[in-house]
């Protein structure tokens, strides 16, 4: 084993799978925040909000219709021609939640979706007004239909988000191309590297299995639209 694999590596890889976790954990929560916003003004965003249901209708398809990797080299190196700098850690940042934001706007949008329409109209009968109705009554049980193709978009996220050592962010990839370039063992490295992506997320898919069976609601889930 000590042919193939260097205890040297430990913290480096260690420190990039920290930030790595932090890079897709930030991100995922900024961009739940965003999405929800967004894929709300798409169903509710008529009449007056008819502007923003425009707004957050182009947000999506642009985002969801370009790579990743365009936004990221966007954000850090464009938007510095018109005097917009950010570090390379926030670009990161910046650009993994506007992408996942995008997607995860569908997400809630199908769950919202996906509540029977009856649940509304009873809020409604209730005296509940339609934003309360949004809140305690379709966003309890949205939030719940959510959560499988919400763990797709984390396990996403955290391999997409190693993209971002391309502008010098050193999370797990980053320091794996630099330990790879010191010791010339790329095959090792890469492979090791590998090995810690595969166990992460064998470890995260466990933990959104167990919540995705905790929070289940027998009968919840029948279609008709709000």
């Amino acid at each position: 084993m000590n042919l193939f694999f260097s205890w040297s590596w430990l913290p480096k890889l260690a420190q990039g799978l920290l930030l790595t976790l932090e890079l897709t954990g930030l991100s995922m929560a900024l961009g739940a925040v965003l999405g929800l916003i967004l894929a709300i003004l798409r169903i509710y965003g008529r009449g007056p909000l008819y502007p923003a249901y425009l707004l957050a209708s182009g947000y999506v398809h642009l985002f969801r219709g370009t790579p990743l990797l365009v936004q990221l080299m966007t954000i850090y190196y464009a938007l510095p021609t018109v005097g917009v700098r950010f570090s390379p850690f926030v670009a990161g940042i910046l650009a993994l939640t506007l992408n996942t934001a995008a997607y995860q706007a569908e997400y809630f949008r199908g769950a919202i979706q996906s509540v029977r329409a009856g649940q509304m109209q009873a809020a409604l009968a209730l005296g509940l007004s339609r934003l309360q109705a949004i809140r305690h009554v379709v966003l309890p049980q949205a939030l719940r239909l959510v959560i499988p193709p919400w763990s797709n978009e984390l396990i996403y996220m955290v391999k997409g988000s190693a993209v971002v050592y391309l502008i010098g962010v050193l999370e797990l990839m980053g320091q794996a191309k630099n330990i790879a370039a010191r010791t010339f063992r790329n095959f090792e490295v890469y492979i090791v590297v590998a090995l810690f992506y595969l166990a992460l997320i064998f470890l995260l898919t466990l933990i959104l299995r167990w919540v995705e069976r905790r929070t289940r609601i027998p009968g919840l889930g029948t279609a008709g639209r709000l």
